[in-house]
């Protein structure tokens, strides 16, 4: 039974009589087989001059700052719009335009540049949508999120390197990673729409464009943790998964391994049915993970703060931010948070219960580096299965589907090194890295899920005669907040 029919059933009504589904795509050649008629839109209604490099670029962004500087210094005046791959590539970008433009002094037009990604400040990213002054030249700064969500008038240059970082999973090893890859035909043709004035220029060849660039770019479904819509599924009445009709069908081993974790979770049994705790954690719009640690807390007397930790820590990236001309402040008001060496989810609980206690002070966000917006999304809105241990060497191995991972260099704790940690998820970068971790004592892990840890994996550590009645979700009430 497909998720519509599903929704028709439980409210009652007959799908496509009384309920009607509709199913968006911004991307004009993406079409799914369907027995539903399809309607079309069109987006630009005019060509493009669209302009490719005669041979391959060695260094992308060298020819995207060569390349908008020319067009900036000798081709009429409008604005621009450079796609780059993440925060480290606009700010390098931006460092060296304003040291190029320094250095040329007024001998050209004034060149306004406005960088977006998501750890800016909000009044920061607004810039981007502020009318340029006359005389001068607006310079956006942005990811692919500027391919479809943003929409900025004026932009009449587009300079399209032909890479993005793409977010991709591993099931095997329950690690997310961001890699940088050619984006696909669909995606440069929709960068080349992003302009007013017809001129885009890919910093690739035309061969590259017709015979290396997928024609669209890979569902994100297909290379994203599904746990929280295998639950979602799950509480539907859908109970085939791997034959179920996605419309983009993920892999069936990402599917199995999602079904694993809900099991560790406590969420399904071993008939893979829904619990009592799996409807419990359906109803939360969270990560599985995260709900599961806020129905838990109520059995702990914890709920208040447990519910504030998964606040900050859903709604994505870093609530904290550092200025390019205040790196050492930013740091330092982030390490106040880290006090007496207590992990990152008692930092976010510090930074949430400080907040709180200004009654929700932007001005307070301001002068300790965090993010307004981030703060204010956590305000309206447990990693059992993700433990590690210390090696000899400095690094840790996670304890179920063992492999080598590293703190994260921002967390609180990598330089303490405790012996056993809980962290919130693996990313790839340069290294394996676990992010948002805590300090915790083995014996919790068989107090708190004997079904899913055994006593071996714990033994060389924990005195199993004297398991403490303490566990990891109480010790949260004993720091002072």
């Amino acid at each position: 039974m497909s998720v519509d029919a599903r929704v028709a059933q439980e409210m009652g009504v007959k799908l496509g009589h009384e309920m009607e589904c509709f199913c968006l795509s911004c991307l004009v050649n993406q079409i799914w087989p369907a027995t539903a008629p399809i309607f079309s839109f069109p987006g630009r209604r005019y060509p493009v001059d669209i302009n490719f490099t005669s041979a391959p670029e060695a260094d992308y962004m060298d020819a995207a700052i060569v390349t908008l500087l020319t067009i900036h210094v000798r081709k009429p005046i409008g604005d621009m719009l450079v796609f780059l791959t993440g925060q480290e590539e606009i700010e390098t970008v931006e460092e060296i335009l304003k040291h190029m433009i320094r250095g040329l002094g007024t001998k050209i037009r004034e060149l306004i540049i406005c960088p977006i990604y998501a750890n800016l400040p909000s009044e920061v990213q607004a810039k981007i949508f502020e009318p340029t002054p006359e005389g001068a030249q607006k310079l956006v700064l942005a990811k692919n999120i500027a391919e479809t969500s943003l929409t900025i008038d004026g932009i009449k240059y587009v300079f399209d390197p032909g890479l993005s970082k793409m977010k991709s999973y591993n099931p095997r090893t329950w690690m997310e990673s961001f890699l940088i890859t050619p984006i696909s035909k669909a995606s440069a043709n929709q960068r080349a729409g992003r302009t007013s004035s017809r001129k885009c220029y890919h910093l690739y060849t035309a061969f590259n464009y017709k015979n290396e660039l997928e024609e669209n770019t890979v569902p994100e479904v297909q290379r994203t943790n599904l746990a929280s819509v295998v639950l979602a599924l799950k509480s539907l009445g859908i109970h085939d998964l791997i034959n179920f009709d996605f419309m983009d069908p993920p892999p069936a081993e990402a599917l199995v391994k999602d079904l694993e974790l809900l099991f560790a979770l406590g969420a399904l049994n071993k008939l893979g049915e829904l619990t009592k705790a799996g409807r419990r954690m359906a109803e939360f719009p969270l990560d599985p993970m995260l709900s599961k640690m806020i129905v838990v807390s109520d059995k702990y007397k914890c709920s208040d703060k447990i519910i504030s930790i998964a606040a900050t820590l859903s709604v994505g990236g870093s609530i904290f931010y550092h200025p390019e001309n205040k790196q050492v402040h930013a740091d330092n008001a982030r390490m106040n948070f880290h006090t007496g060496n207590v992990g990152d989810h008692i930092a976010l609980l510090k930074v949430y219960s400080s907040w709180k206690e200004t009654n929700y002070s932007t001005q307070w966000c301001y002068e300790n580096y965090i993010q307004v917006r981030s703060m204010k999304t956590a305000r309206d809105i447990r990693f059992f299965p993700h433990t590690a241990k210390l090696q000899k060497n400095g690094s840790y191995r996670t304890v179920k589907h063992p492999q080598t991972v590293h703190i994260h260099p921002n967390s609180g704790l990598s330089q303490v090194l405790p012996k056993w940690i809980v962290y919130h998820e693996l990313v790839l970068t340069s290294k394996e890295y676990m992010r948002q971790v805590m300090e915790l004592k083995p014996e919790w892990l068989i107090e708190l899920a004997p079904h899913y840890y055994q006593l071996k994996d714990v033994q060389d550590d924990t005195n199993l005669s004297n398991i403490p009645l303490t566990i990891l979700f109480c010790r949260i009430k004993s720091f002072d907040l």
